[in-house]
């Protein structure tokens, strides 16, 4: 097989989905580090025209968008699949996915995460207190649709890991870093349960912001 190439920013949640879908199938790829001061220099907008992250490259084939380049990953490598095979765990893992790009991250992971998370350890500076009430009422609207739609499963297609959990998973995760998490899943232990499923599995533990910090001053750096 041609080799798996991933460009993205260390900690991107978006980024590790990409790393975790390819843990899980126990492929061999190559992480390369992308600067966020460098998203808009001529280098990666050659490879993102809308200078975002992550970016795969499968030999000469170039994708971008995260769910695109999951369910292609999902496709190419087959097994285990990370799709379910009846139409109804299939759209109930569609659903799930758009849910994580326009409701957990807009307004909430993009809000919380980065002031609480990546404004001191990335920018340095201090978070923005008012910004983070502001997208509270949000932040628990979606809180509290997520836990519906975990209800009492193990998992939020089903039984089985999908390709849902490998995107929201990473979200969460990050929003596990900050005190709100706290009160968002006060009422919600389903959530939390799910969350430590989610990281006893070794791509979530091979994928860490450590850990990826690590490959990526590798030399040459591997995984899978």
């Amino acid at each position: 097989m041609s080799e798996l190439v991933v460009y993205s920013i260390p900690g991107s949640p978006f980024g590790r989905a990409v790393l975790i879908t390819l843990e899980e199938k126990a492929a061999p790829y190559r992480l390369v580090p992308v600067a966020p001061a460098t998203l808009r220099s001529p280098e990666h907008l050659s490879r993102h025209p809308f200078g975002r992250v992550p970016v795969l490259e499968h030999g000469n084939f170039r994708l971008r968008e995260t769910q695109a380049i999951l369910r292609y990953l999902d496709r190419v490598l087959p097994q285990p699949a990370l799709t379910p095979a009846d139409a109804r765990g299939a759209a109930r893992m569609d659903e799930l996915m758009n849910v994580n790009d326009w409701y957990v991250f807009q307004g909430v992971g993009n809000v919380i995460a980065f002031q609480r998370v990546v404004a001191p350890r990335i920018l340095g500076r201090a978070a923005d207190e008012a910004a983070i009430d502001a997208a509270l009422p949000r932040a628990r609207h979606v809180f509290d649709a997520l836990a519906s739609l975990l209800g009492s499963e193990p998992y939020f297609a089903g039984e089985a890991v999908t390709l849902a959990d490998v995107l929201l998973a990473p979200q969460l995760d990050f929003l596990a870093q900050t005190p709100e998490w706290q009160t968002l899943t006060a009422q919600h232990a389903n959530l939390r349960r799910w969350l430590e499923r989610m990281r006893e599995r070794p791509s979530l533990a091979a994928t860490t912001w450590e850990k990826v910090a690590a490959m990526c001053r590798a030399p040459a750096a591997a995984a899978g």
